[in-house]
């Protein structure tokens, strides 16, 4: 695990792997990468504003437990996003397949399935 971290603080690392690609193919890469980072920020920003600007929901701390399970999926979000980065960068090098994921599968389940909770918590506050 900590090697894994290392590389992706270490682009002499990277850079020593495969040959130079088609500076398209990185600068493609780089965008999912910030794209994926600004999925984390929204998530983390959607957890402070459930946490600060919620109202006390029919459960007590639902409030909380919303606001840190979308803390905590935005901090895991960030860092796949690095990771899926790194893999992705070191198989374009070396002319491989890029890295399957199954993570945009997962969080898109976890955000709807979080979408259908909330939505019960609000018809149950609105008609109880």
């Amino acid at each position: 695990m900590w090697e894994t971290i290392r590389r992706w603080f270490d682009p002499r690392e990277l850079r020593s792997v495969g040959s130079t690609p088609d500076y398209r193919f990185s600068l493609a890469n780089e965008r999912t990468f910030l794209a994926w980072l600004r999925t984390g920020l929204a998530l983390i920003a959607g957890g402070l504003a459930a946490a600060q600007f919620l109202p006390p929901l029919p459960l007590a701390h639902l409030r909380e437990v919303i606001a840190v399970a979308l803390l905590l999926l935005g901090a895991a979000v960030a860092v796949r996003a690095v990771d899926h980065w790194a893999r992705t960068e070191r198989a374009i090098r070396l002319g491989e397949e890029l890295p399957a994921s199954r993570f945009p599968a997962v969080l898109a389940l976890v955000v709807a399935l979080g979408a259908l909770l909330l939505a019960a918590a609000v018809l149950a506050r609105g008609l109880g």
